[in-house]
């Protein structure tokens, strides 16, 4: 579908209230493959993207063109093409801080909302003590500060060129460290043992087991790097790359809305495992509970990790369709 300057493409089945789920990185409209039959069986109009940058939709080349701004509209326009005038919006990794933005900026817009990664209105927050003065600097000055430590991506990706030519030149195997690193299985956190000098992400991934794995069959994978490879070695990672180089311009948009709380009904769902967790300061969930002032359910599934829809879908379609259900029987007495 055409909407805000692109092509986007829209995978969806069912019929009922849409229920539009938002992926992350590294991810596709695929990475909700087990919610689909699930949801339309249950009532729904079950819809997954391809976010810009990725898969089958446009790829745009500056890192501008990814900015929450942009986001936000990309999934008002999906909404309108469906004419829907409000839906569910589900997201995981950058999924779920576009759809805990949605839900904050377009309220009216949003029936429901579930995350798999906290809030975090910057993308950033999760970087830094709250509390201390590099809280109050822009993003990549606290990537900087993470980096003098240790490598680290999010500094890393904030170049042109270095990051597109390493992964562009093996992406089958980063795609499939990434993949590991994330699950519960893998150790994204054994970056902290590579210097930044001289590194690049390949160094600070460790080498991941040969496939198929519990959760991402052999095809699984193939599909996912075909997609990826789409429009080539040199826009393979566009999406992700651009969205991380977004850091400061979203710190700069969101600050009206840096203390906002999001009143639309609230899932937070993740994995016990996910590394995501481990970064981030103690206080991180009870802050978020303060921010979300109708907080459903606060779903931890033990044996998964970052792609607990993936990971654990028995487990993630039965807490998000007891979420949904609930919030349409509410709909139907109002």
């Amino acid at each position: 579908m055409r909407t805000n300057g692109v092509d986007l493409h829209v995978v969806h089945s069912g019929a009922g209230p849409l229920v539009l789920m938002v992926h992350g990185n590294p991810g596709l409209w695929y990475s909700w493959r087990h919610q689909f039959a699930p949801l339309a069986e249950a009532g729904y109009l079950a819809a997954a993207l391809d976010c810009r940058g990725y898969g089958r939709s446009d790829r745009p080349r500056e890192a501008a063109s990814y900015d929450a701004a942009q986001m936000q509209a990309d999934l008002l326009g999906v909404l309108d093409a469906f004419g829907a005038e409000r839906a569910f919006i589900v997201g995981q990794d950058f999924g779920a801080q576009h759809a805990w933005n949605l839900a904050l900026r377009a309220p009216e817009r949003v029936l429901g909302v579930v995350g798999m990664v906290p809030y975090d209105f910057d993308l950033a927050g999760r970087f830094c003590d709250p509390g201390s003065a590099l809280a109050r600097t822009a993003p990549t000055e606290r990537f900087a500060a993470v980096a003098r430590e240790h490598f680290f991506h999010m500094h890393y990706f904030q170049a042109v060129g270095p990051a597109e030519a390493e992964l562009g030149a093996q992406p089958h195997e980063y795609l499939k460290r990434l993949f590991h690193a994330l699950s519960a299985q893998g150790d994204l956190l054994s970056w902290h043992a590579v210097p930044s000098a001289g590194a690049g992400y390949l160094d600070a991934l460790p080498p991941a087991p040969p496939l198929p794995w519990p959760w991402l069959s052999q095809a699984d994978f193939d599909f996912y790097l075909g997609e990826f490879l789409r429009c080539g070695p040199e826009l393979a990672f566009a999406g992700p790359l651009n969205a991380y180089r977004t850091a400061d311009r979203n710190w700069a948009l969101g600050e009206r809305w840096a203390e906002g709380r999001i009143d639309r009904p609230a899932l937070f769902l993740c994995g016990a495992e996910d590394p995501v967790l481990k970064l981030l300061p103690a206080d991180a969930l009870a802050r978020q509970r303060g921010r979300l002032e109708d907080l459903r359910g606060e779903v931890l599934i033990t044996g998964a990790g970052h792609f607990v829809q993936q990971e654990a879908p028995q487990a993630s379609n039965a807490a998000l369709l007891a979420f949904l259900d609930g919030v349409r029987r509410e709909m139907r007495a109002a």
